[in-house]
């Protein structure tokens, strides 16, 4: 059953965001205490994108096509995501965590997954597809607490 004792890390982020979180207590009376915050700005991709679509004609025919414009907003996505994999590899490798939830939306914990070193994806016990960012820590510490205790009653 997985549950926050003392030192686990709990990363709470959205693909924009993330908020890195200690115990500094046990499982029944989580004290989840910030140790770090990372924020990217990434406006709307038609403030990134300056071009209009390219087309071309077809030579034989009128035939036109559009090509599709690259979503600057989503690749910056998938790369906060793989920054912040990065991240926690450097912090698992210097020992800074035994163990690991991560709270994310659905997509961002697919992508998240899939970056993961091997090193880190071992030390997670939990992912909780929720968006916590905005959250006070009193509540994503209730809010946790209350989700791994689900998770063990499933078990």
């Amino acid at each position: 059953m997985p549950s926050l004792q003392n030192g686990t890390m709990v990363v709470v982020t959205d693909s924009e965001k993330a908020l890195f979180l200690i115990n500094l207590t046990d499982a029944e009376d989580p004290n989840l205490d910030v140790v770090r915050k990372d924020e990217e700005e990434n406006p709307p991709d038609r403030e990134q994108s300056a071009n209009r679509r390219g087309r071309q004609q077809e030579s034989s025919g009128a035939r036109r096509y559009a090509y599709s414009d690259t979503d600057f907003h989503e690749l910056q996505k998938d790369r906060f995501a793989s920054d912040l994999a990065d991240k926690l590899y450097k912090m698992a490798h210097k020992g800074r965590f035994e163990s690991l939830v991560i709270v994310a939306p659905p997509q961002v914990l697919g992508v998240l997954r899939d970056e993961l070193h091997k090193e880190v994806s071992s030390k997670v016990i939990a992912e909780i597809p929720k968006t916590l960012t905005n959250h006070p820590v009193d509540e994503i510490e209730k809010i946790v607490k209350d989700d791994l205790a689900e998770m063990g009653d499933a078990a």
